[in-house]
């Protein structure tokens, strides 16, 4: 094989390689909000905040499942207002009640507040969504499907 048919060959695979890269595209749970946005790169996270009218701890767990986005529990200290009343309790000993939800989000959008202290934990972090944003200002979380070339050059809070 002349190198000329070589360096033609290893060119068509550079270049293969480099439009995958734009290609490709990886079901991903983005947060978005004015002035930014990034990745999260686990397929499950918790939402927490300050109940504003009880003043105790609330939970939602969220799971990325395939191109969807679920609320799949949530846990509280006391019933009042906003606590769903028709679903599953689980019994558990850590002062919570907690309930199977497995509700679809097509979207979430949250009003962040430092208020409320809303913050969002993942299996290695805990990100103080109340301090990337002014207070009462909305974070929208998703599932997009996002190509490599911004999943790599994506900013990562995690």
């Amino acid at each position: 094989m002349s190198k000329s048919k070589i360096f033609l060959s290893g060119s068509m695979v550079v270049f293969m390689l480099l439009l995958s890269l734009f290609l490709i595209r990886i079901p991903t749970i983005q947060l978005s909000y004015i002035g930014g946005s990034f990745y999260l790169y686990e397929d499950e996270f918790e939402l927490g905040w300050i109940h504003s009218v009880e003043k105790e701890p609330w939970f939602e767990t969220y799971e990325r499942q395939g191109n969807d986005l679920y609320l799949t529990t949530t846990k509280f200290k006391t019933f009042g207002a906003g606590v769903p009343s028709s679903k599953e309790v689980i019994e558990m000993e850590d002062g919570f009640v907690h309930m199977i939800v497995n509700e679809k989000m097509d979207e979430i959008r949250l009003a962040v507040s430092k208020n409320v202290q809303t913050t969002l934990y993942t299996k290695n972090s805990e990100i103080h969504l109340y301090e990337l944003v002014n207070d009462y200002d909305t974070i929208v979380i998703q599932v997009v499907k996002a190509s490599l070339w911004n999943l790599l050059r994506g900013e990562k809070i995690d």
